[in-house]
């Protein structure tokens, strides 16, 4: 009796070529439609692991890790200075999904850096800023603005200690005048001091001292009346029972 056997069945072609394309593991330089390309790591045919990516347009270059497609991890952006050419670093720090996270140090100039935490590309944490201008504010940040507690110090050494809101002084803090050897403490409203009260502090060690010192304010009260009258406050007598 004949055996008959079953044909044996071929995967098509594509398939073999698909096979031999996925991207596994480190591969040299691989080009995107668009002129952007990257040398690293891949995993299933995304970018996974340690990597360099260079953006076509920009001119960009990110150096660091990946994972499944996205930039996370450690890593360090540059971009092309448009005067000399030269890359220089935007950003060293980490990164979760495609977005500054965690420690990171942010340069917006040659002179205007951020130092600190970030949360979903925004400054986020604690943190120090250096403007351009020579003032340094530490503290916390939300929302890419200083909130919450901090102080600011200007170039000439006068400083801020208090409360922040949207990158405004809000509520409670302290401005020391050391340049005249004056302290304000008070209430803030937008940057704006509402109320609170002017002593003089370091006047003595102050470079520019004003003319003369804020004069202390004394109650007279030669009979003592008023102070009576705030003891019996402070003290009320207890009712008989």
């Amino acid at each position: 009796m004949p055996v008959t056997k079953c044909p044996r069945k071929s995967e098509p072609l594509w398939k073999g070529w698909d096979w031999k394309a996925q991207k596994n593991g480190l591969r040299h330089q691989v080009y995107a439609v668009n002129g952007d390309h990257y040398v690293g790591e891949w995993k299933d045919n995304l970018k996974h692991g340690k990597g360099t990516q260079v953006w076509k347009k920009s001119g960009a270059i990110y150096e660091g890790d990946w994972k499944f497609g996205k930039r996370d991890g450690y890593g360090t952006l540059s971009r092309p200075d448009p005067e000399t050419g030269k890359y220089r670093r935007v950003y060293s720090g980490w990164w979760k999904g495609d977005k500054k996270s965690g420690y990171g140090i942010q340069f917006f100039g040659s002179k205007d850096y951020y130092e600190g935490e970030w949360c979903g590309n925004q400054r986020s944490g604690w943190g120090r800023m250096y403007y351009p201008d020579g003032n340094i504010y530490e503290g916390q940040w939300q929302n890419d603005k200083p909130e919450g507690e901090g102080m600011l110090r200007l170039k000439n050494g006068n400083r801020y200690e208090g409360s922040w809101e949207r990158g405004m002084k809000n509520g409670h803090g302290r401005f020391f005048h050391l340049d005249r050897g004056q302290l304000f403490e008070g209430f803030w409203v937008d940057d704006v001091a509402k109320c609170g009260t002017m002593i003089d502090f370091g006047r003595d060690e102050a470079p520019k001292p004003t003319q003369f010192p804020i004069p202390k304010v004394e109650v007279q009260d030669p009979d003592g009346v008023l102070r009576e009258a705030i003891a019996a406050l402070m003290s009320p007598e207890e009712e008989d029972t």
